[in-house]
């Protein structure tokens, strides 16, 4: 019995130190004048409900967390969440505390931050399609506001991307990855995969008001920086679905192949009419979590999109995934290529563009 037990206590004493240490980290954050305050991130939904996202941190009184407001079809997020580099996980989140929801300054409802800080609610509201800004308050007064974008209840048509080594080249191997995008001081480092702007371009240009969103098994922490990154490259804005950061009381870190498979289903819950093109690469796993979705959302699969890794990058990435050998498998098409301009013309030629 103990035998059994034991590979279960381990990741629950680690997350008993971890919130053992970041108790003491908040009594010295109140005692130095913080105050929780939210970091928004980009939302989603539907003209009667809308995902909202962001992260309640201990912040100084005059730091003045806010998102702009959205501007035309590319909203504005240089100054969302101005929490980045290796700052962005010594910064000590607030578990637990209750955000205000506020739309054209009336409160909605309220909802609570999760273990990590997180704020993850459905939140019922009658919106038109296009970006709205909702406003997330934690004191008395004030507020931050954070971009949402409505989808079109008829678009048929949505993009789900994936972002390291599809969207955004790192050149590090995938075990340095993580600390890369987390503690990279300088994020101008990160580079653009060739011709996949203008990819995501021309299908949003193709399909209007498709959905783009982001999956990726970063941490939450650098959601920020990510979008900023987005906006620099010109690629369309859209929410990024990241996971947390730490030990859990089941296991030392999260999945993240169980992180994308969730996302993944719950998009096909929340939009079922939406045919999802899929874009990822053939370092390790996206062709596998493609393949088993595929399998079983087939009614929700337009395509899937695969950017194959050079030798280099596929050596730094950890090897090529095998899942090729069962593609077609769901009857979805797969198209393949190294850049974004070869993935144009092959998406071209099965009448997605």
């Amino acid at each position: 019995m103990t035998e059994q037990h034991e590979p279960d206590s381990r990741p629950r004493f680690a997350a008993r130190l971890d919130d053992w240490f970041h108790a003491r980290r908040q009594k010295r954050a109140l005692a130095r004048g913080k105050l929780p305050g939210v970091i928004p991130y980009i939302g989603y939904g539907s003209p009667e409900w809308i995902r909202v996202l962001g992260r309640v941190l201990y912040l100084r009184s005059d730091s003045g967390a806010t998102a702009a407001e959205p501007r035309g079809p590319r909203p504005h997020v240089e100054q969302v969440g101005r929490v980045r580099g290796w700052r962005s996980f010594t910064s000590l989140h607030v578990p637990y505390h209750p955000v205000r929801v506020l739309i054209d300054g009336e409160p909605v409802t309220e909802i609570v931050s999760d273990r990590g800080g997180v704020i993850d609610s459905i939140v019922p509201v009658a919106l038109e399609p296009g970006w709205h800004t909702v406003t997330l308050q934690t004191g008395d007064t004030g507020g931050v506001d954070a971009p949402v974008i409505v989808a079109d209840p008829r678009a048929r048509f949505g993009i789900i991307s994936d972002v390291d080594d599809t969207i955004l080249n790192t050149a590090l191997p995938r075990p340095l990855v993580a600390a890369w995008n987390s503690f990279v001081v300088d994020e101008h480092a990160r580079t653009s995969t060739p011709g996949m702007p203008v990819l995501y371009d021309h299908l949003v240009a193709e399909h209007p008001g498709a959905p783009v969103i982001y999956v990726s098994t970063g941490a939450w922490n650098v959601a920020p920086a990510l979008s900023r990154f987005l906006e620099r490259n010109l690629y369309p804005m859209g929410p990024l679905l990241l996971t947390d950061w730490g030990p859990t009381t089941e296991r030392w870190f999260r999945s993240g192949k169980e992180h994308k498979l969730r996302e993944l289903s719950r998009l096909a819950q929340e939009f079922p009419e939406v045919k999802w093109l899929l874009v990822g690469d053939d370092g390790q796993h996206d062709e596998q979590l493609y393949h088993e979705f595929a399998i079983r959302h087939p009614g929700n699969v337009a395509a899937v999109a695969i950017r194959q890794l050079s030798v280099g990058q596929a050596v730094l990435a950890g090897g090529r995934s095998k899942a090729r050998l069962h593609q077609g498998v769901s009857g979805v098409p797969w198209v393949y290529g190294p850049d974004g301009a070869t993935l144009r013309e092959e998406l071209r030629s099965i009448g997605l563009l």
